[in-house]
């Protein structure tokens, strides 16, 4: 496990989820859910398919609106925000699947990750005022600060389809990280790697973690979960069956019935 235990268990909660429902017509896909996200922990989202966990997160980050709960960031209600405002309160998320502009340069992807925190007006852009010109140089070289930081600045002027797919995950990693999140929500950015990427993961992860950034994680590698995280969550069928230390949730025979069991690398 990669986090500070103790220290975790004195950090106030920066997320918290109060009794989370969501229903899809008659299909009740997350039911009556409670958790936080202590401040600087990873917390990692498990349970097997169809156990509401990107629901949850689509809650969170504003793409679903709950049937009942509410969802409390920095003390704060932001359920059902629209997702622009919830990224600039500071939620920031990937998606389960690549949500790049294959058409653009990979810093223009970036860049629009950087949308919420330039303030310059349309005036400003139509007459290239000065101050625009500053902001657009800001945002340039702070696309430029990202794509460094996942191993990508090399890759800046390529088109966004030309990369591997690990590659086209970093960048959406980039460009979350560019909206200035104190809460990154990663929706299964293991998926489609091969071994070696998946290590570089588990390591950018801890990192983005190490600059303050909290980070809530759904993922199906078990390899990646465990290694990563300080704690785990486990839904079975929308309803929290465990929560604890990754090693403890490994042990759970609930667990293991549950979700574990049905996973070939478990």
């Amino acid at each position: 496990m990669t986090g500070q235990p103790e220290a975790l268990a004195d950090a106030g909660a920066i997320l918290t989820v109060e009794r989370l429902t969501v229903r899809f017509g008659g299909l009740l896909a997350v039911s009556d859910l409670s958790f936080d996200a202590r401040t600087g922990e990873i917390l990692s989202i498990i349970g097997p398919n169809g156990a509401g966990k990107t629901t949850v997160f689509n809650c969170i980050t504003g793409f679903q609106r709950p049937t009942g709960g509410r969802v409390v960031f920095r003390g704060r209600s932001v359920t059902a925000l629209r997702p622009d405002l919830i990224v600039a309160r500071g939620i920031a998320r990937t998606f389960q699947l690549i949500r790049l502009f294959p058409g653009l340069e990979v810093i223009e992807n970036v860049m629009i990750g950087l949308h919420a925190r330039t303030r310059a007006g349309t005036v400003d852009a139509v007459l290239h005022t000065p101050a625009h010109r500053r902001e657009e140089a800001w945002v340039r070289e702070e696309a430029h600060r990202w794509l460094a930081f996942v191993g990508l600045e090399g890759r800046a002027r390529h088109l966004a389809r030309t990369l591997a797919y690990g590659d086209q995950r970093r960048v959406e990693v980039a460009r979350a990280m560019a909206a200035g999140p104190r809460l990154l929500v990663l929706d299964e950015p293991a998926s489609g790697m091969n071994p070696a990427e998946k290590d570089d993961l588990a390591r950018l992860v801890a990192e983005i973690r190490s600059l303050g950034v909290t980070v809530l994680l759904v993922e199906h590698d078990m390899g990646v979960v465990m290694g990563v995280s300080d704690r785990v969550i486990v839904l079975n069928y929308g309803t929290q069956i465990a929560e604890g230390a990754p090693e403890e949730v490994q042990r759970n025979p609930a667990v293991v019935e549950a979700y574990l069991g049905q996973e070939d690398d478990a």
